[in-house]
This record gives structure tokens, C-alpha cells and sequence, in this order.
């Protein structure tokens, strides 16, 4: 007979994957523990949307929601679903063996399969200003947040890959774009590179830092002051948007050792499907995630995690 103290299904994190995973296993019956996070330096309960003002691409929604309606509507959900859902950070976890052990301080649960939601943090630039003005007109998502500036003059931050998507993507949308890169040249491919280069609506500020993002007083972003290295000259570019584009930091810190990760941290799942390299161990949305970021693909894979925990508790006689 199973034992009833060991949980079917513990799912880390509760952003669009972790909430979708868990009304998913709700529904199936397998009576699912979520934890959510507490914001307090781990988890934010609701994921990266909690700091999204308007969502306009999320389908639904033609009327556009806040990211924070959004995902209490996601928690609504699954608790309406049956998830428990417990407000605290994971700090520890042993993969090592089943069940699977999942420590909140010194409160052990154990679980016969985990779901792995716990997202991605955007790395920004770190100016005092920049995060006060975070979602009043800096952003780390241009696909998220471009629509807003339609027309208007942005500055994008970066000289990868990202960089140039986030650059090009805006140029279709807005009046002017400035790519501001701190070296004398660009990281990214050689075809993102040009066409970069070929696009006249971006202007690109090489050997540029920002150093102060304006206006706090306006309660919105209205310039971004630019300091060239080789000069110390500083300028003053008006812009009513700034998309900080230096990559993103998975929150895999719980997990390193004993999941299999790719050389930039993000988990590694077997192609098509939610799988880890612990069987029983599955992972969702912006953790094994560094292409598309969105709330709609991370909630597909957490239907995926979810659909797969179920058949492979199944497979045991469980659930």
C-alpha cells in the first residue's frame, strides 16, 4: 500500500509553468503540493509576470490583463483545482533517491515525483534608477513589453544574440532604436550582427555604458544618460523606454549537482519533452527555457510536466 506521507507530486515554483503543472496534477487527481516562494531573495509567488504591468499576448485576454491578474488567475485555478498551495521558499532539495526529499528550512516532504518551475531572473544593468523604474518603462522583455512603445524612441542594452533579436523585434514596432553596447564590438552571430547594421531605424552607440536611467520624478522613463569608455563623455539620449538584453540567470542554485545542466546553467530536459536527468524529475518553463521566455510556452511545458509526472506515476501505481 502507498504511503500517504510521501506526496505524488511536489512542484517547485509558481509561475505560468508551475501553476499550470499544478492544476494539470490536480485534476488528475494526484493531489499536488506547490511551493510558491516568498520573494524574500528566492522564489516570487506568481513568477516574473508579478512585476509585468500590461499583458497584451496572452491569449484570452483581448483587452489586455496585468501580469498580476494574470497569475492570480493561474493561482485562483489550481487551488480551485484542489493544489495545496504553501506560501514559502524550497531551500534544499535530494534527488539522490526516492522518494525525493524537499526541505522548506527544516521541514522535510517527500515526493514520489518534482516538477522543476523555478523560472529564470533577468539580469539588469544594477543603476539605482533603473530598478525604480522597472515596468514604468524598463523592461528585460521586448516581445512582452514593446507593443507599449509604439512609435516612440527605445534603447536597448546588450551586444549578444538576445540583444540584436530584442533590437530588430523593436524596430518594427517603434520610431527609433538605440543599441548601446560597452565594447567596440558586437558578441552575436555575424547574420544578426548585419542586419543590426542594415536596419535604419537602430543607431548603435559602441563603447557606451548607461550610467542613470531618467526620470525617477516623472514616475516613467523619459532618457537614459550614456557614458563612452574610451572618452568618459557623458549623453543624454530622450527615450521613453530602456530593454535591458544581457541575458538571463536560471534558478537552478537548488539543483546544481544533481540535475544535468548545458554550459549557460538552464536545466536540461530530453528533447520533446519535460524529462530530467533523474527519472521522476521533471522541468518547466524559463529554467530549462532560454529561447522564447514567454508565459504561454512556459505553461505549455508545465501541462507537458504534469501530463508526464502523471504517466510515470501511473507506470508505478500510483495516482
Amino acid at each position: 500500500m502507498s504511503d500517504p506521507s510521501v506526496r505524488n507530486v511536489v512542484i517547485i515554483g509558481s509561475g505560468p509553468a508551475g501553476l499550470t503543472a499544478s492544476i494539470y496534477a490536480a485534476r488528475a487527481n494526484l493531489k499536488p503540493l506547490c511551493f510558491e516562494g516568498f520573494s524574500a531573495g528566492g522564489l516570487i509567488p506568481g513568477g516574473q509576470l508579478m512585476f509585468t504591468t500590461e499583458v497584451e499576448n496572452y491569449p484570452g485576454f483581448p483587452d489586455k490583463v496585468t501580469g498580476q491578474d494574470l497569475m492570480q488567475r493561474f493561482r485562483d485555478q489550481a487551488e480551485h483545482q484542489g493544489t495545496e498551495l504553501v506560501t514559502s521558499d524550497v531551500t534544499k532539495v535530494d534527488l539522490s533517491q526516492r522518494p525525493f526529499k524537499v526541505w522548506v528550512d527544516d521541514e522535510l516532504t517527500l515526493a514520489r515525483a518534482v516538477i522543476v518551475a523555478t523560472g529564470a531572473r533577468a539580469n539588469y544593468v544594477g543603476l539605482p534608477n533603473e530598478e525604480k523604474l522597472k515596468n514604468k518603462g524598463v523592461s528585460a522583455c521586448a516581445v512582452c513589453d514593446g507593443a507599449l512603445y509604439r512609435g516612440q524612441s527605445v534603447a536597448v542594452v546588450g551586444g549578444g544574440d538576445t540583444a540584436m533579436e530584442e533590437a530588430t523585434y523593436l524596430s518594427g514596432l517603434c520610431g527609433s532604436v538605440t543599441l548601446i553596447h560597452r565594447r567596440d564590438e558586437f558578441r552575436a552571430s555575424k547574420s544578426m550582427i548585419q542586419r543590426v547594421l542594415d536596419n535604419p531605424r537602430i543607431k548603435v552607440l559602441y563603447s557606451h555604458v548607461v550610467d542613470d536611467v531618467l526620470d525617477v520624478s516623472e514616475d516613467k522613463v523619459t532618457a537614459v544618460v550614456v557614458r563612452n569608455v574610451k572618452t568618459g563623455d557623458k549623453t543624454t539620449v530622450p527615450v521613453q523606454a530602456l530593454f535591458v538584453a544581457i541575458g538571463h540567470t536560471p534558478m537552478t542554485e537548488l539543483f546544481v549537482g544533481q540535475l544535468d545542466t548545458h554550459p549557460n546553467g538552464y536545466l536540461k530536459t530530453d528533447p520533446g519533452t519535460t524529462r530530467t536527468s533523474v527519472s521522476g524529475v521533471f522541468a518547466a518553463g524559463d529554467v530549462q527555457d532560454w529561447t522564447f521566455r514567454q508565459a504561454i510556452t512556459a505553461a505549455g511545458t508545465g501541462c507537458m510536466a504534469a501530463l508526464e509526472a502523471e504517466r510515470f506515476l501511473a507506470a508505478e501505481g500510483h495516482g
